[in-house]
C-alpha cells in the first residue's frame, strides 16, 4: 500500500487503556501457555497499531510542520504516550510474574524479559506529567529549527537549504554562509537555552522521582543499555582520545596543505575538504533514488525486493520543503509490515548517504519485519547504527554513479568522514554526561563545557570568534539528538567502529563481508549489541584492540591513496 493511502485516525485514548487493562488481567487468568500466547498476540497486535497511528501522525507532521491537523495529532500522542505506559507497566509486570514464563523464553529468548525489567525501571505513574512536558519541549525544540527562514544572498534559505552554501569552495562566500546560518541560532538562542535547560531539569526530576541521584542511570535505562555501563563508555571515550583523535589530527592538517591554509582552521574552512570542492551527487533527486534502485537490485535479491517496495509505495520522502522538519530518520510502520525514511536532500553529499545510511536501517527492518515480539524488529540503537553506516560502504562499488567525476574524491571524503565523525560524536556523548552530572549549570556554563571539549576531541578547529555562534561554544545546539534523545549519540561512534571493519572486509572480499552483515542483520533485535557482533564474526567495540585496529587500517589506505589534482 502507498503511503498517501495508509488510513490515520484518532483512537480514543480511554478505549485503549480499557483494551490494555482487559487484556492484563485476561493473561493474568490464562490456564495455560496456548492461552497465555494467544492473548501476548493479540497485546502484540494492539501494540503495532498504536504505534502505526502514532507514527503516521509524527511523519505527516514532520513532512509539514504546518499542517495544523497534524500539529493537533502530534500534541495529542505527545500527552497519550505517557499516560498509556501505566498500563503497559502493568501488563509488562504481569509477563515477568506469569508462570509461563519459562515457555514464552523457550520460544521467543529471554531477552524479551531482560527489556522488561529494564522497563520498569523507567517509569512510574508520578512522572506522567514529566513525560508529557518533555514531549512539549521536544515538539517546540523541533517547530524552532523547521521554522528556521535564513536570508542569504537575496534568498530564503531554511537550515537543510544553507548546507551547500556551507560547503561552498568559495571562501568568503562559504564563511558568509556559516555567519548567516550562525546568526540565526544567535538571534534564537534564548529559546534554545531556555528550551534546553527546562528539559535537563525535567529529566532530572523523573530520575530522582524514580529513585535515582539524577538523570544519568535512569537515561541508560531508557536507552536500554543491557550490555555494557557506563564504565564502558568511559574506556571507549578514552580510546577515541587516544588512538582517533591523532588519525583525524593528521587527516585536518593534510587538508589544512590541500587548502592552503594555517592549521588550525575555522570551522568554515575544516568544512571544505578540497580546493575544487566536495564531492557533490551528479544527478536530480530522482536520478539519486534511481541509482539507489540500480545498487540495490544488484546488491542481493533481498535488497532489490527492498528497494523497489520503497520506492513504489512512496516510502521515502526526501525533498527538502517550506515547513518541512530538519534532519532525516528511518522509522516502521508495524501494521503495513514496511519502514518509512523521512529526509532533507541538499545537493550535497548528504543526498546520496541517505540512500544508503537511512536504507540500511530500512533494510534491517524488512528483513526482521515478521519478528516477534514487535520489540524484536529492532535491535538497540547502537546495533540498528551499524545496518546503517555499514551499507553506507557496500555502496562503493557503485559510487561512480552517484557522484560520476567526483567518485574519487567520495572515496576520500567518506573514508576520513567516518574516522573524523567518531571524535565528534564521542564529544556529544562525554558533553551530555558532564551536564546530566551537573543540571543547576547555566546556559554559559554549558556551552563553556562545550568548548573546553572542542579542544580535547576536536583540536583541528580554531576558536578566534570568527563565527561567534560556534567559536563560543554554542554549536551543539544544532545537534536534534542532545535536546531529543539523550545519551543516544555514542551509539554513532560504537557503530562506525563496527562499520569500518566492514570497510576492512569489504576491501579484502565484498562477498565475504555481504556474507557477515545478513548474518548480522538477520538477527534483528533478538540479542543484545555485543551478542550480535559475536555471533556475526565481529569485534565488539569495547575492546581498545579493535578502534586502534581499524584507524592503523584506515589510516595506511588514506596516507597511500592517490588523490592527484582533487586539490
Amino acid at each position: 500500500m502507498k503511503f498517501s493511502e495508509m488510513v490515520y485516525e484518532r483512537p480514543d485514548p480511554e478505549a485503549l487503556k480499557s483494551q490494555i487493562a482487559a487484556l492484563t488481567q485476561r493473561f493474568r487468568a490464562a490456564r495455560d501457555y496456548a492461552e497465555a500466547k494467544q492473548i501476548f498476540l493479540e497485546k502484540e497486535g494492539l501494540e503495532k497499531h498504536i504505534n502505526t497511528l502514532g507514527t503516521l501522525a509524527s511523519i505527516r507532521h514532520d513532512i509539514n510542520t504546518q499542517d495544523a491537523f497534524y500539529d493537533g495529532e502530534v500534541k495529542f500522542w505527545d500527552g497519550v504516550i505517557p499516560e498509556l505506559a501505566e498500563y503497559d507497566q502493568i501488563w509488562t509486570k504481569t509477563m515477568l510474574e506469569s508462570p509461563y514464563r519459562k515457555d514464552f523464553t523457550d520460544e521467543y529468548g529471554d531477552l524479551m524479559f531482560v527489556k522488561a525489567e529494564m522497563e520498569l525501571k523507567t517509569f512510574a505513574p508520578e512522572i506522567i506529567p514529566d513525560l508529557q512536558r518533555e514531549n512539549e519541549l521536544k515538539t517546540t525544540y523541533e517547530k524552532l529549527l523547521a521554522s528556521a527562514q535564513i536570508p542569504f544572498e537575496g534568498g530564503i534559505y531554511t537550515l537543510s537549504q544553507m548546507s551547500p552554501f556551507k560547503n561552498d569552495p568559495d571562501d568568503a562566500q562559504r564563511l558568509a554562509a556559516w555567519k548567516a546560518e550562525g546568526q540565526w541560532y544567535k538571534d534564537h538562542q534564548g529559546e534554545f537555552d531556555d528550551l534546553y535547560d527546562q528539559l535537563v531539569h525535567v529529566r532530572d526530576t523523573m530520575g530522582r522521582k524514580l529513585g535515582y541521584d539524577g538523570y544519568t542511570e535512569l537515561g541508560y535505562y531508557r536507552m536500554e543499555r543491557n550490555c555494557y555501563t557506563k564504565k564502558d563508555v568511559e574506556k571507549f571515550r578514552e580510546a577515541v582520545v587516544k588512538h582517533l583523535v591523532p588519525v583525524a589530527d593528521a587527516i585536518y592538517r593534510s587538508q589544512a596543505k590541500c587548502l592552503g591554509k594555517t592549521y588550525p582552521m575555522s570551522f568554515a574552512d575544516n568544512a571544505l575538504e578540497f580546493r575544487a570542492g566536495n564531492p557533490k551527487p551528479c544527478g536530480t533527486p530522482q536520478e539519486i533514488l534511481e541509482q539507489g534502485r540500480k545498487f540495490y537490485s544488484e546488491l542481493s535479491p533481498e535488497t532489490e525486493e527492498f528497494f523497489n517496495t520503497m520506492l513504489d509505495n512512496e516510502l521515502l520522502d526526501v525533498l527538502s520543503t517550506k515547513g518541512k522538519a530538519g534532519g532525516g530518520y528511518c522509522t516502521s510502520i508495524p501494521d503495513y509490515k514496511v519502514p518509512f525514511i523521512f529526509a532533507n536532500f541538499n545537493g550535497t553529499q548528504h543526498d546520496v548517504e541517505v540512500i544508503t545510511h537511512e536504507a540500511g536501517h530500512a533494510f534491517a527492518a524488512w528483513m526482521n519485519r515478521d519478528r516477534v515480539p514487535l520489540q524484536y524488529v529492532w535491535p538497540g540503537l547502537e546495533a540498528c547504527e551499524v545496518h546503517s553506516m555499514s551499507m553506507e560502504f557496500f555502496a562503493w562499488p557503485w559510487a561512480e554513479g552517484f557522484f560520476g567525476e567526483d567518485t574519487k574524491k567520495f572515496y576520500y571524503s567518506h573514508l576520513a568522514g567516518a574516522l573524523k565523525f567518531i571524535p565528534y560524536g564521542t564529544m556529544v556523548d562525554h558533553f551530555q554526561h558532564i551536564v546530566y552530572e551537573k543540571p543547576q549549570m547555566t546556559p554559559r556554563e554549558r556551552h563553556n563545557v562545550w568548548k573546553e571539549l572542542l579542544g580535547v576531541y576536536m583540536p583541528w578547529m580554531r576558536l578566534d570568534g570568527e563565527i561567534p555562534f560556534y567559536s563560543e561554544g554554542e554549536g551543539w545546539q544544532r545537534q536534534h539528538h542532545i535536546y531529543s534523545s539523550p545519551f543516544y549519540y555514542i551509539d554513532y561512534c560504537l557503530a562506525q567502529t563496527v562499520s569500518l571493519q566492514f570497510w576492512a572486509r569489504i576491501q579484502a572480499d565484498p562477498k565475504d563481508a555481504w556474507k557477515h552483515y545478513m548474518a548480522y542483520t538477520k538477527q534483528g533485535g533478538s540479542r543484545v549489541f555485543t551478542e550480535l557482533l559475536k555471533h556475526a564474526g565481529l569485534e565488539s567495540p569495547f575492546d581498545e584492540s579493535c578502534l586502534k585496529g581499524v584507524c592503523e587500517k584506515a589510516r595506511e589506505w588514506l596516507e597511500n591513496y592517490d588523490l592527484p589534482g582533487t586539490c
